[in-house]
């Protein structure tokens, strides 16, 4: 969804490897081949997200009307987690965690484990047939000009057990590494093939501290023009500020951080995040006294938002001189509860969380206050108007905080940030990229 993607590529390499003809289709970018689907053996979809997810359930169906034989497989984080809608929908091989061994079983027929966290001596990944990397979201650098972005993984899976966490249920505080010289030589293919940044994919970067410090050396060395971003928790940014100034020095470009929220009860006994709002604010400084680039994400409705904790949330990220660095889709972002959440287990979830509705693939909640529910699907629609209309963000941002203080009935300005601080445009994706 918006990038190449290393969850076709790796286990195409590991099929084409041990014999099989192989066709990828990234449907996010290519139409669906139906041709193909008709002289399939098998038929594998990759589901790594919510989105993707609802987007390949019609698509099975219409698999299993086009070539009734084939043995239909499913893999990826959201796979496990939903097997009883997948086996009724047909599908006989589930596989999650460490999916590619599992896929083999399509040629070497045995029974494949529901989830696997064995570890791999992974192969490179095999690009060949995918669109090309300029189909896909680009950086857009200060100043205009755009980069040519590549996507790979060094690890998969977290050691930590956030609540709302979809990678939580498969690998239950569990990661595991891709071996250094198969992601660099991954890289170097799609360098040769056009990339000039890299989005390293993994849950969270720092969860193998050494094994990420060595790889962006090795990078940087190798591809000094060469920029990246990666996803890195505030825990991890605080446990290892040590190494920070080393991915300004070998080119990093941005981090994402999944800060979700700025209520210290919120982060600690509903999400377990790991973190406050005081470490959000310190990773905040240090990123600016760094001169590194810290993308927040939120989760920015959920059951336990108020109007109040809304305005205070926009406050925040006014406050720090954020705006520019929070994507408008962040705004509005509503929790997602899918099946295998540990959302579930808190007594507070059960009053608030409904039933589970499988056209969405999720639980379903309503805000005991309407005025929340009603804000946040105000601010879906303005925001999206917004963003096709190509407003930059602090146009949206600022409309995001009238329409909240109109909802509550007061009025403040929204303060005009730092003084004597310029504002400088950030480097930033084309094409968010979330769940």
């Amino acid at each position: 969804m918006g990038r190449q993607p290393f969850g076709l590529a790796s286990p195409a390499a590991w099929l084409r490897n041990a014999g099989a003809e192989v066709t990828c289709l990234d449907l996010a970018r290519q139409p669906l081949d139906e041709d193909a689907l008709r002289t399939a053996d098998a038929v594998a979809f990759y589901l790594p997200m919510h989105t993707a997810t609802r987007l390949a359930i019609p698509l099975i169906r219409r698999t299993r009307q086009i070539n009734p034989a084939a043995h239909l497989c499913a893999y990826g984080l959201y796979a496990p987690v939903n097997a009883e809608l997948l086996r009724k929908l047909g599908v006989r091989t589930i596989a999650g965690g460490e999916f590619e061994e599992a896929l083999l079983t399509i040629l070497r027929p045995g029974p494949a484990p529901l989830i696997s966290l064995a570890r791999q001596r992974f192969l490179t990944p095999d690009r060949s047939g995918l669109p090309a990397l300029d189909k896909y979201a680009q950086l857009v650098l200060p100043g205009g000009a755009r980069s040519t972005v590549g996507y790979t993984e060094s690890s998969r899976g977290c050691k930590h057990l956030c609540r709302h966490c979809p990678v939580v249920p498969i690998y239950q505080g569990q990661f595991r590494i891709v071996q250094r010289e198969v992601v660099l030589e991954d890289i170097r293919r799609q360098v040769a093939a056009g990339a000039r940044h890299i989005t390293f994919g993994d849950p969270d970067f720092f969860n193998g501290i050494g094994h990420a410090v060595a790889l962006v050396r090795s990078l940087h060395e190798e591809f000094p023009q060469v920029t990246y971003d990666a996803t890195i928790k505030v825990e991890h940014l605080l446990r290892h500020c040590a190494h920070l100034p080393l991915l300004r020095e070998t080119g990093c470009a941005f981090v994402v951080s999944a800060v979700e929220s700025v209520d210290d009860y919120v982060l600690r006994h509903i999400l377990d995040k790991g973190h406050t709002r005081a470490d959000f604010v310190r990773v905040a400084r240090m990123f600016r006294d760094l001169g590194l680039v810290l993308a927040p994400t939120f989760v920015a409705f959920h059951p336990w938002m108020t109007l109040e904790g809304y305005a205070d949330l926009l406050a925040a990220i006014a406050d720090l001189d954020l705006i520019e660095h929070v994507s408008p889709v962040q705004l509005t972002i509503r929790l997602l509860v899918p099946s295998g959440s540990r959302l579930l287990e808190l007594p507070e979830a059960h009053a608030a969380i409904g039933d589970f509705d499988e056209d969405v693939l999720s639980y379903r909640w309503v805000h005991s206050d309407p005025r929340v529910d009603r804000l946040q699907r105000e601010l879906e629609s303005t925001v999206a108007r917004s963003v096709t209309a190509k407003e930059d963000r602090r146009t949206i941002f600022r409309r995001a905080w009238e329409m909240t203080h109109e909802a509550l009935a007061t009025a403040r300005r929204l303060p005009d940030g730092p003084p004597g601080r310029p504002r400088v445009t950030i480097p930033y994706m084309t094409e968010p990229w979330y769940c």
